[in-house]
């Protein structure tokens, strides 16, 4: 590893928003750890990215929502590549219901990856970020977490969570030079909302002012852009990334 070489870890990067903000920021130069508990699929990613980029990878199957899980990533990410100087918290689900029909098991299960394994890999690589003075983390919320949406009591509130953690984040780990901040998407084409019904896409689309949806690239435009020296003094911020649909 090159001196001027940079680790960037992305949770839930074996698809969807996950993988293209890694293949964004391999572009970009970073050596990347792909983590996610699908591992035949993280694999396939990580080498397309060493295939078309050159850059180093290193494949972490974790359970984020599991601290020792956690706590491993990022020491595979410091005994591979010395350090960790960019932690972009992607990993989430959906358990979709009316919250009066909502089971315990599905609210834990959303609220623990999306918040808790959110927090858990914050806290790890904050450890070495802080001895460095030096880093980025950004976290991928929703708009759901700033709007609420029926029959996702789970998932807004998880993801207005992750808004309140990057805020208080940002306050503790600010003195030691290291930012920390949110992406809201809005509607964004994957895997997962393809296959939404046809109806629902087009309710979606109606709300948006640039009529149509977004796609995992925008999100990861916008992940570059936070860890690059272009924003150093940002931190504390959500960047609502929604075609319009929330202003």
């Amino acid at each position: 590893m090159t001196s001027d070489s940079k680790a960037a870890i992305v949770t839930g990067s074996a698809r969807g928003i996950g993988k293209a903000i890694a293949l964004r920021l391999a572009e970009a130069g970073y050596h990347i750890v792909v983590s996610d508990i699908i591992e035949e699929t993280a694999r396939e990613t990580a080498k397309e990215i060493e295939d078309r980029f050159g850059v180093k990878t290193l494949v972490v199957t974790a359970d984020v929502s599991k601290a020792e899980d956690a706590e491993n990533l990022i020491k595979q990410t410091v005994d591979t590549f010395g350090a960790v100087d960019v932690l972009v918290n992607n990993a989430g689900v959906t358990r979709d219901n009316l919250a009066i029909r909502m089971s315990e098991k599905d609210w834990d299960m959303v609220l623990n990856i999306n918040l808790k394994g959110t927090f858990l890999c914050s806290q790890a690589a904050a450890k070495v970020m802080m001895k460095k003075r030096s880093g980025s983390i950004v976290n991928i919320s929703s708009v759901s977490g700033i709007l609420g949406t029926a029959g996702q009591a789970n998932y807004a509130s998880s993801k207005a969570g992750v808004i309140a953690l990057t805020k208080a984040l940002a306050r503790e780990l600010g003195p030691r030079n290291i930012t920390v901040n949110a992406i809201a998407p809005g509607f964004i084409l994957t895997e997962m909302t393809e296959q939404l019904p046809d109806k629902v896409k087009e309710e979606y689309l109606k709300q948006i002012p640039l009529n149509r949806a977004g796609t995992p690239e925008d999100i990861a435009r916008v992940v570059e852009f936070l860890i690059s020296p272009s924003a150093s003094y940002i931190t504390g911020t959500v960047i609502v990334v929604s075609g319009g649909m929330v202003m």
